[in-house]
């Protein structure tokens, strides 16, 4: 099992035809089912399967952050040596009012709300987030800086996108890449679930754009700054300011710009 796999490629260069060894990130599906009954199937990259799926159940209100009878079964494996199916026992006491068990259609790797049925599945709910987290930019183009030496896929691919935590001091928690920006954040918070962090983690750092669901996901795992390398849509901006979430964006070459909850963000000589 691996993120990354070498295809043979033909390249044009400086006038020339050249045959080359490629490294590619890769997509393939996993299928995922609650209590034995199916629930989504997703497009990701193979790998982190257990962090992947307790951090997507948690983003879609399958299960709460407390959930304390899950248990992840791996189902099935292919010749390749990928998980191709998983399924997660869960006490029926524990999974959230509201959960809907007809997601069953198909999320690829780029969307993170593909399968819903209505509207309302998609708006978060609850009350803004509230802390004394506090950020230096500094500090924070510091986290930046980590976490680029850490994405080993990306390195070697070029394809793949990354998401890491932080706690409000600069000190890592955890990393993860997938060819999805939405899985990426989803086997984040997973794996600071499995590992006890959450309560730690005061910053996600994402490598792309932050759109919609990126917010979602990151006010259901109660995480008050997030911050990426690119641009953020104008309803990200709307609901990052509502759920009580610090959005920074365009976090490169040692500037960025906050969007929203701007409180959080200060510099240690004007403080």
């Amino acid at each position: 099992m691996t993120a990354i796999q070498t295809v043979q490629a033909v390249k044009f260069e400086n006038g020339d035809l050249v045959t080359v060894q490629d490294v590619l990130t890769r997509e393939a599906p996993l299928q995922i089912c609650v209590n034995d009954a199916p629930f989504t199937m997703t497009m990701r990259t193979p790998g982190n399967e257990e962090a992947l799926v307790r951090g997507l159940l948690l983003s879609e209100q399958v299960v709460g952050v407390n959930c304390r009878s899950y248990r992840f079964q791996t189902t099935c494996i292919d010749v390749q040596g990928d998980t191709t199916s998983v399924n997660i026992q869960v006490e029926p006491s524990e999974l959230l009012e509201g959960f809907n068990t007809e997601r069953s259609l198909m999320s690829v790797s780029s969307c993170g709300i593909c399968g819903k049925q209505d509207t309302a599945d998609i708006i978060p709910q609850g009350r803004a987030l509230e802390d004394d987290v506090r950020i230096d930019p500094k500090v924070l183009m510091q986290m930046f800086e980590d976490m680029a030496t850490r994405q080993n896929t990306f390195i070697r691919s070029g394809g793949s996108h990354g998401a890491a935590a932080y706690d409000a001091q600069g000190k890592y928690l955890t990393i993860h890449e997938d060819i999805g920006r939405h899985n990426a954040v989803d086997k984040v918070i997973g794996q600071l679930l499995l590992d006890g962090e959450l309560q730690h983690a005061a910053v996600l750092l994402v490598s792309g754009r932050v759109s919609f669901e990126i917010i979602s996901k990151t006010f259901r795992a109660g995480i008050p700054v997030l911050a990426a390398v690119s641009a953020p849509s104008a309803l990200a901006v709307e609901y990052a300011e509502q759920l009580g979430i610090t959005l920074l964006a365009f976090c490169r070459e040692n500037k960025c710009t906050a969007y929203s909850r701007t409180h959080r963000i200060f510099s240690p000589v004007n403080s």
